[in-house]
């Protein structure tokens, strides 16, 4: 009955207009052939037949499928991953991916639903960013400082920043159905415009203007889920294969509203009486099944990015060998084409690729703007002309100005209205580069009766706004977009692809993954431990530390000390692997793969046995050979004091990791907040001799905490209860005087206090670090530079260095 109700449910959503045609109906003028069909037809509606009476949750997740056997009822979890599905795959896709697209559309117009339309609008598009002139912005030590003072005295009067327009007064409208392709010198402003028009944007900059999707503002959807952004840069984990980083993708984005349109549709067929294609039909609904860690989407994607030699090879990076650059180029673009955007924004593709991987990719591309209703805009530098020519509307962007927008086939007629043609040898995509150029501009001016003027690029962008093509880009956008055609599942208005729980799971699976693949890094972890556990066990041994006199006590104080050292910078390595991984963690935090704190958590809770074994082979080497007290308790009882203590330790450089987000920095200022820790111990200064303005600082220490936990455990034992002889020390026992003249506390409460006290920091700490990683911003920025003479000048040029973003 909930089945039911769900599927009822599904089928009151408005997935369109209604049916505006009649669907295809058999021959009707020769009964032979009407009849020989239904004979060939039996066995095939006997099991339609067979399907039809599952109910409905059980009808969407079976398909039939044709195999060695025959046809037969098949559960799609079967075909959702593994060699069925790639089997399925292959007699679908048939290495024809236009046929293979237009089989899917084909589906939904038989029973007239509409797919998802996006259009996107911009207007009076301005983005202004603050920045250093001249050699101010170069990355010395004397900048930095002289920066960061009058960054602070900026914040109470004038700063020593200038204001630069990256992106002046841009408009325009990106329809569905219609590739776009945007092009522009070096620095002209196209990654800014992408991400301004994605949400991307760094919160720094200054934007002012409008951006609507389907007349919707960016306060009413998602637009990092709506659309996707394919970055320049390539991230990712270098220790997962390709295959490994595209189904985490996947997996993240979700499956959007395929499940409901499926629904959808089966219910519309079903009325019909239409029987689909079963190869279609099983297909769709394998893209349907959310959740599992392979699926057919993902084989689909290396396929048709030529990935799928290289599915099984591990990314690599700067110190791990790996796939190509182009390869990881295509992986980058992948990520996104898992996902059920409409709206693709791809960012200089073919960086590292030949022309024959571009020209395919952007035919894939091509066809699913054409056949499935996408709206693309896509960057390249330099494409050559068969790429040139897949493309139906161009953007040219120079100095920050929109120089022209609109078809592909009338930009040569506007520059030519301008005065300026491109040669019959030249391909149109470097003329477009060079035209606007105060170098290059001269050779194409072919008005010979006129002596040439240098045209510059302000001037081009009002010439666009007289032109024919300028002028109904302005009166289309005086126009506005009517909200009530938007396609219920255009937006996207959940924050997230899939419930929180699954996202967890997803996080948790990839770490474990990473966490496999970089078992040396605790193999050699566990082995640095045994080789100082077996020098400390020879420098300690128990037969040359007698027990039971104040003076014993200096020698068992020490190997304590040794101990707890050792076990607290063991956790510096976790500086290390947080900084490695932040900033693919940026980029799928920014594109909205996941909650933040599913990361963290997963990294927290997988550490927990990192700790429990390091602390149980130190331990469990060390403690009877040096000779601490001989219980089964107090064993224990130091084991929990040393796990206490390596959870602390990992949570204190993970967090310093995640707010200092640089090697350099994280190395320098992590060995600065050791020796502070170590300093303030109790061991080196007891806290009788700290100075009353420091002793907040002993207070503070964690480490202060682990040495009263290890040192009431050892010395309130029962071979130190024998009675104290030394009358400067007011104790009872040997062992409380020993922890008296360290200024150690001297009760049992003292232990667990301490471990409370040290639990206290590592929840502490991992607070602070998840919020760090929820809030914090990637250490990347950009960099403007305006040289000094333009700025004298009063120029608006900018050159544009890029950081780890733009």
């Amino acid at each position: 009955s909930g089945a039911s109700a769900q599927s009822s449910n599904r089928r009151s959503m408005s997935w369109g207009s209604s049916i505006s045609h009649s669907f295809r109906q058999p021959d009707t003028d020769d009964p032979f052939r009407r009849a020989q069909s239904r004979s060939d037809n039996d066995e095939e509606n006997l099991r339609w037949a067979a399907l039809e009476k599952l109910p409905t949750y059980d009808r969407m997740r079976h398909a039939i499928v044709l195999n060695q056997d025959g046809a037969g009822l098949v559960h799609i979890e079967q075909l959702a991953r593994g060699e069925a599905g790639r089997a399925l795959l292959e007699r679908v896709f048939q290495d024809d991916s236009e046929r293979f697209l237009r089989r899917l559309r084909d589906r939904a117009d038989r029973v007239g639903i509409d797919l998802p339309a996006i259009e996107v609008r911009y207007q009076d598009l301005s983005v202004e960013v603050d920045a250093f002139v001249g050699s101010r912005a170069l990355p010395t030590l004397w900048n930095e400082t002289t920066n960061f003072l009058q960054g602070l005295i900026g914040r109470f009067g004038s700063s020593n920043k200038r204001t630069t327009t990256v992106l002046k007064h841009a408009y325009g409208i990106l329809k569905p159905s219609r590739m776009t392709l945007l092009l522009g010198p070096p620095s002209s402003g196209k990654s800014t415009l992408m991400r301004a028009l994605t949400g991307k944007l760094d919160k720094s900059l200054k934007v002012s203007g409008s951006i609507t999707y389907c007349g919707h503002t960016f306060s009413e959807f998602y637009p990092q889920r709506t659309s996707a952004y394919v970055s320049q840069y390539d991230l990712h984990n270098a220790e997962m294969t390709v295959r490994e980083t595209l189904d985490f993708s996947r997996r993240c984005l979700g499956i959007g509203a395929r499940y409901d349109m499926l629904a959808e549709l089966t219910a519309r067929e079903h009325e019909a009486g239409i029987n689909p294609d079963p190869e279609i039909d099983a297909y769709m609904k394998a893209t349907a099944v959310q959740g599992h860690e392979t699926n057919i989407i993902t084989d689909l994607t290396l396929k048709v990015l030529g990935l799928d030699i290289c599915a099984d090879n591990i990314v690599g990076d700067e110190m791990t060998r790996g796939i190509s650059g182009g390869q990881k180029k295509r992986v980058t673009t992948g990520e996104m084409l898992t996902g059920p955007a409409r709206a693709l924004f791809m960012d200089e593709i073919s960086t590292g690729l030949d022309s024959s991987s571009t020209f395919q990719i952007v035919k894939y591309v091509s066809q699913l703007v054409h056949v499935m209703n996408d709206t693309v805009m896509i960057s390249l530098l330099q494409p050559p002309p068969e790429t040139y020519n897949l493309f139906d509307d161009i953007i040219l962007l120079s100095e920050g100005y929109m120089v022209y927008h609109g078809p592909r086939g009338n930009i040569l007629e506007f520059f030519e209205s301008a005065g300026f043609r491109c040669p019959e040898r030249k391909g149109v995509a470097d003329f477009l580069q060079e035209v606007t150029s105060k170098k290059d501009q001269q050779q194409y001016w072919y008005l010979d009766q006129e002596q040439y003027r240098y045209v510059p690029v302000l001037e081009f962008a009002e010439h666009y706004k007289s032109f024919h093509v300028g002028q109904q880009m302005l009166e289309e956008l005086k126009i506005p977009f009517e909200k009530s055609k938007t396609h219920p599942a255009a937006l996207t208005t959940s924050k997230y692809g899939q419930s929180s729980w699954e996202s967890f799971k997803a996080v948790m699976s990839r770490e474990q993954l990473l966490m496999k693949r970089n078992s040396f890094i605790y193999i050699f972890k566990v082995s640095q431990l045994i080789i100082l556990g077996l020098m400390a066990m020879t420098v300690f041994l128990r037969t040359e530390m007698p027990h039971g006199q104040i003076s014993d006590g200096a020698k068992f104080f020490g190997a304590l000390t040794f101990s707890l050292i050792t076990i607290l910078f063991n956790g510096f390595a976790e500086l290390q692997l947080t900084i490695k991984i932040l900033p693919t963690f940026y980029k799928q935090r920014d594109f909205l793969f996941s909650p933040p704190w599913t990361f963290g958590l997963a990294n927290i809770i997988l550490k927990v046995p990192v700790s429990f074994v390091e602390a149980g082979v130190w331990v469990v080497l060390t403690y009877y050979v040096m000779g601490f007290a001989p219980s089964a308790g107090r064993f224990f009882r130091q084991f929990l004091a040393f796990f206490a203590t390596h959870q602390m330790a990992m949570a204190l450089f993970r967090f310093l990791g995640a707010i200092l987000k640089s090697m350099v920095v994280a190395n320098t200022f992590g060995m600065f907040v050791q020796l502070i820790i170590f300093i303030f111990g109790g061991f080196i200064i007891p806290r009788g001799d700290i100075r009353p303005w420091w002793i907040w600082a002993y207070w503070a220490s964690p480490m202060m905490y682990s040495q009263n936990a290890i040192s009431v455990n050892e010395f309130l034992a029962s071979r130190w209860a024998t009675p104290n002889n030394d009358p400067t020390i007011d104790a009872p026992t040997v062992g409380k005087a020993i922890l008296k003249s360290r200024d150690l506390f001297t009760g049992d409460w003292g232990f667990w206090l301490s471990i409370g006290a040290v639990i206290g920091f590592t929840i502490l700490f991992n607070i602070l670090y998840l919020l760090a990683l929820t809030y914090l911003s990637p250490s990347g920025r950009s960099n403007t530079l305006v040289s000094d003479e333009e700025n004298e000048n009063g120029t608006n040029k900018e050159q544009m260095c890029q950081g780890s973003h733009k």
